[in-house]
Parts: structure tokens; sequence; C-alpha cells
């Protein structure tokens, strides 16, 4: 599918990928075409930081103008309400928190969530472009002693992903309302 495309560009559209972002983009690059690390940080984190602007200017006139859709309308109402849900570090520490949010490493957490979340959280265009794109930075750093690991880093990663799930399967079940 994407024969006769260099690695460098495989690597900017994985990692502009509301999805994996930085987290697939950069492993991608290091392990599988083979990148320098040093390029394939540099590519992946300019990639993730390359929708940023375009999604915080457009993602209000464009979904007030879909959610008069019902299909549009449901989905962005999972998107904002699940937002909303994940986003306390955001709630409480603002931009700072904002940053954090898209540090982390985890699904879900990265540049396009902290676009939605800066969006619902009322954040400065300049604020939230600069907290966004210093998370999405210190993310490529931890993906990258990750990657660069290797074994260690793969176990490390996943004990994180599975404690993190044990946190929140802990809070749903047993945290009190």
């Amino acid at each position: 599918m994407l024969e006769g495309i260099s690695p460098e560009i495989k690597t900017i559209i994985l990692s502009m990928l509301p999805i994996g972002e930085i987290r697939l983009s950069l492993p991608m690059a290091i392990q599988v075409y083979r990148l320098p690390w040093i390029e394939a940080f540099i590519i992946s984190v300019i990639g993730n930081i390359i929708p940023i602007a375009p999604a915080l200017l457009l993602l209000e006139p464009v979904s007030k103008f879909l959610m008069r859709y019902p299909v549009f309308n449901k989905f962005f109402t999972w998107l904002f309400e699940r937002t909303r849900r994940k986003s306390d570090i955001i709630e409480k520490y603002e931009t700072l928190g904002l940053m954090i949010f898209v540090a982390i490493p985890l699904p879900l957490t990265g540049a396009w969530s902290g676009c939605v979340a800066a969006f619902l959280f009322g954040i400065r265009f300049w604020y939230a472009f600069i907290a966004i794109s210093l998370g999405v930075f210190i993310a490529g750093v931890i993906v990258l002693t990750l990657v660069k690991l290797g074994w260690l880093g793969a176990i490390i990663a996943s004990v994180a992903l599975i404690g993190t799930f044990g946190a929140g399967l802990y809070e749903v079940m047993f945290k009190k309302k």
C-alpha cells in the first residue's frame, strides 16, 4: 500500500494519525524503517505537532456544524464525554495539566485528545498549542527511551499499561460515588 514512499514520509504520516501518533511512528521508524534514532525522533515529533494548530482552530466550528446530523452528534457527544472523564488533570492544573496529559504515552492521551481537551476546557490557542507541543516532545523522549531499552523497555511499558488499566478498573469498581 505504501510502497515507493520514503520511510521519512511514512513516519510523518503515522505520527499525524489520531490513534497511534508518536507512540506508533517512533518505534516503527526505528525498528521497521531502520531510521537513525535522532532522525526518527525529530520526524515523529514534527509529524505529531503538524495537526495541532488545524485541530485547535477547526474543532469547534466543524463539530458544531456536524453535530446537526444524528450520527455525528452521537460521535461528538461520546468523544467529548470520554475526554472530560479522562481529563481530571487538565481540569485541575489547566495548561500544565494539558502538557502532562499529552506527555503520558498511553492510548488516548496524545496530541489529538489534548486538542479535544483544550477545546472542552477553553484553553486559549497559544497556551494549548505550546502545552500540547511540549507534551508531544516529552512523550517522544519517553517512547524513544523505551524503544532504545529494547525488551526491558517493552516490559516497562507493559507494566505501566497494566498498572494504569488496573488502577482504572479499581477506581470504576470500588470508588464510592
